[in-house]
Formats: structure tokens, sequence, C-alpha cells
């Protein structure tokens, strides 16, 4: 079977400065060519997932791994979500701190019994993985979170882009259909910077994160908004009782709207369709069909969604 591949990495208003889009493709191009390279080449769906969020989590511009926004008492909490389809197994971590990689706790987990874990339990399971403290805040990061301490934390959250064109967008997530035809979907985050603490994403939830044999989908935006309409596990389970990608995803955004929510979605499903909706102004999402790379970056404000067909 010929593999596929999509990520984003973040929804929310659109970007003030358009030369910082041409460095987000850039990013976001690189890792689907790197994870596609490795599907074409036999991989797991699983490992593959893990692999792009890894890279993902590296890159500063987004919001997960180093470069994570700062919560209200200005320390970095991580949170990872990851499910292989095949197993319809979902393990992940929830508000770890000074690890480099959160999906690496949370593909670590997949093999537990205790699959979801929060911030102690992250940080002694870091500690039986022999992975070093990392510090994951740069000094935009901490510089976003003093400017917001002088204003008396007058903003909900953090900005979804920062002042610095080359700073995160958002979330990010890898979903991927290998050569067998297996699906597997990862999604990582910072949060939404500025939370109350003990505030938890949706990306360590299948409100965020969710697969089985049929469907796999990650959602980036406002976690709550994700929460509330249990985006993921909505798409996932209308595609699986027959509903095509196309209107699952048109029917799940249109009642979004309705909503007045904010978020994105990215899904593939196990016949090869590679699909994306979004309310927000703009989801920075990328993808390998097997034969091109294609984006999402210029896709205008409001509701969208779409779908390439195998």
């Amino acid at each position: 079977m010929v593999p596929k591949v999509i990520v984003h990495g973040g929804a929310g208003p659109a970007l003030e400065d358009k030369g910082g889009l041409v460095a987000i493709r850039e990013d976001l191009h690189a890792v689907v060519a790197a994870v596609y390279q490795r599907a074409e080449a036999g991989d797991r769906a699983l490992d593959c997932a893990i692999y792009g969020c890894r890279q993902l989590e590296d890159r500063p511009r987004f919001n997960a791994g180093y470069g994570s926004v700062l919560q209200a008492d200005g320390q970095a909490r991580l949170s990872a979500g990851l499910m292989n389809g095949v197993s319809q197994r979902f393990s992940g971590v929830i508000n770890v701190a000074r690890v480099e990689h959160p999906i690496d706790l949370a593909a670590a987990l997949q093999a537990s019994s205790d699959r979801v874990l929060s911030e102690l339990g992250g940080a002694e399971l870091a500690r039986e993985l022999g992975l070093p403290p990392f510090d994951p805040v740069t000094p935009q990061r901490l510089q976003e979170w003093l400017q917001a301490r002088q204003n008396h934390f007058s903003q909900a959250m953090a900005g979804v882009v920062a002042t610095d064109p080359q700073a995160r967008r958002g979330t990010i997530g890898v979903v991927v259909l290998d050569r067998q035809g297996h699906l597997a979907v990862g999604t990582s985050t910072g949060g939404k910077g500025l939370e109350r603490l003990g505030r938890v994403s949706d990306a360590a939830m299948p409100a965020g994160t969710y697969a089985n044999a049929l469907a796999a989908v990650s959602c980036t935006g406002i976690g709550e908004d994700i929460i509330d309409e249990c985006l993921a596990a909505r798409l996932v389970v209308r595609i699986s009782d027959g509903l095509g990608l196309g209107a699952a995803l048109a029917r799940s955004f249109n009642e979004a709207t309705l909503n007045q929510r904010d978020f994105g979605a990215i899904a593939i499903t196990q016949q090869g369709e590679v699909g994306w909706g979004k309310t927000s102004d703009i989801l920075l999402a990328a993808y390998h069909t097997g034969s091109g790379l294609g984006d999402t970056l210029e896709l205008g404000p409001g509701t969208a969604t779409g779908v390439v067909l195998p």
C-alpha cells in the first residue's frame, strides 16, 4: 500500500507576518518528507508517528517540546498522546516537566498496563527510562511570559503566534498510514499558555488524539473546544459507522461552527484518504500522498474542510 502522512503545527488567528509563513512551510514540508521516507521504507505507522512528533518537538516555532509556552507560574509543562490504530491502544502523559520529547514517554506507555500518567508519574517514568533533564524554555517564551506578567496576566492564553515570526505556531500532530495499511497518530503540546496549574490539554485525551483500524485523527486549537466536541473520537466513530471522510469532516465542522468552536483537525483513513478541517483563521498542516507534497497554509479564514483522494 502507498503510505500517507499528514502533520499539523497549530491552528488559530492568521499570521500577521507573511514572511513567517515561508519558514513554517519549510519546517512542515521537511518533517512530512522525512516521515514519508521512513514509511515508504517499511517502518510501522506507530514508529513513524513517534518519529514525526519528535522532529516537530525539536522545532521551537511550534508549541511542543523545545519552545513550549509557559503556564501561569512561569513553568513549561508538556503533554502528549499516542494511539495505535491496529491495537486501538491509547497512551499519554499530562503536564510533564523538564523532558525533551514528551512523545517518548507516551510511546513507552504503549506496553504498560497504566497508559496515561500525570505530572509526578511522568517524572518518575522519565527517571526510570534514564532520560536526562531538559529545559524546554526558550528566551522568547520566557520574555512572552514576563510581558504577560507585567500586564497582570490580562490575556486568557498565550498568543497563538509570538511576535517573532521564527517562533512556534501551536500544538503539533502526526498521522500516518503505513505500507501494511495500519494507522497511528501522535499529538504533542505545551498547552495554551498562561493557564491555571493543573489544566489538562486535549492532546492526552481521545478527544484530541484518536485512531482505530479505519481512521486516525489529531486535533489542534483551543483544547476546551476540542474536548467539548470530543472531536477526534467523533470523527473516527463517524467514519467507522460508514460516513465518508469528507462527509464526516463537513458534518463535524458545521456543528463546530454552530457551537462557535476554534480548532482544526487532520485525518487519514485506511483507504488512504487524507483530510483536514478548520474553524480557525488558519490551519498549519502539510501532507504527502505518495505522489507529492501539499499543505493547507493558504486556506482563507472561516470554516473549511478538504480531502485528498488516493
